[in-house]
């Protein structure tokens, strides 16, 4: 009796089987994401077309408002100015982060091996602390009757006695307070990415221009300006995101006064959801700050897919 055994056939490809392996080790981390990030952001989507406030709190009663709420919103005039607040705040602190930065990064190429060392572990230092223990220290610091600040003013003799001086209380002196807290936090970060960038610039272009006798002025904006350009645009655009969307330092300092001075769309969406409970409205205006801060994050990727980054 013959038997015969039938050949694999030459070339024919075994049917994939599909695996499930990965979906199940990826699943916790979908779980936690769904329950800590999607689903809160659903339910403020939902709540800001509610008249959610404190009755609600305790009754668990609320109606559906719709869109009314977006328009009462838009023809509230202190959103408007919360708004004009944010942008003109956010502006003044990403040009200052930016400068002082820039400037920080351009003299680490100068320093030598030591002192670049004992910089950068500062710069890391100032940026790993949490802005809300640095809020709180530097509230202490301008503090009237005992403010370090205070004291090294009127030792200075430039502004008179500025021992009692009440830093919150005055719509300027706060904004500027802020600022420097801001700027101060920012500034590591940006100049630690920038000196990373500066020092893949070719060296041979930048001794090539001295040569042909450029300043040291002109090879700074023609040579490095230029190599830095894209990283530039890059920490702007996260500069802008992040410096709109600062809450913790302004609540902490002057909790958006005096008298809303210093209220921008976080402390004024906070104040309204949580002081003064009307938590529909709050999340009204967190979703109008979201919305904005994806139109600003939208020039962000499309600027990293035109560099050639992977997302």
């Amino acid at each position: 009796m013959a038997i015969t055994l039938d050949r694999p056939r030459t070339g024919a490809r075994a049917p994939k089987r599909r695996s499930w392996a990965p979906l199940w080790l990826l699943s916790p981390a979908g779980i936690v994401i769904l329950a800590v990030t999607v689903a809160p952001i659903v339910y403020l989507v939902f709540t800001s077309f509610t008249d959610y406030d404190q009755r609600s709190l305790f009754t668990g009663a609320y109606d559906a408002v719709g869109l009314a709420q977006y328009t009462s919103l838009l023809g509230d005039p202190a959103f408007w100015a919360s708004l004009v607040r944010t942008i003109l705040f956010t502006a003044a602190m990403v040009v200052g982060s930016i400068a002082i930065g820039t400037g920080v990064s351009h003299l680490l190429t100068r320093l030598g091996t030591v002192m670049r060392y004992v910089v950068t572990i500062v710069l890391i230092f100032a940026w790993g602390m949490p802005n809300v223990a640095s809020s709180i220290v530097w509230k202490w610091l301008f503090q009237p009757g005992y403010g370090v600040v205070n004291w090294l003013l009127t030792q200075t003799h430039l502004f008179g006695d500025m021992t009692n001086t009440a830093w919150s209380n005055s719509t300027f002196l706060s904004y500027f307070s802020i600022w420097m807290l801001i700027v101060w936090q920012a500034v590591p970060f940006i100049a630690l990415t920038l000196y990373a960038a500066e020092t893949q610039i070719p060296i041979d272009l930048k001794e090539a221009a001295r040569l042909d006798g450029a300043s040291e002025w002109r090879v700074y904006r023609t040579i490095v300006v230029t190599f830095l350009r894209p990283t530039l645009l890059l920490v702007t655009i996260l500069s802008v995101i992040w410096d709109f969307n600062v809450f913790n330092q302004i609540w902490l300092v002057s909790q958006g006064g005096p008298d809303s001075s210093t209220t921008t769309l976080g402390v004024y969406s906070f104040i309204t959801a949580f002081v003064s409970f009307d938590v529909g409205k709050g999340a009204a205006i967190s979703v109008v700050t979201t919305l904005l801060l994806v139109i600003l994050t939208s020039f962000y990727v499309r600027n990293l897919l035109r560099s050639g980054e992977d997302l």
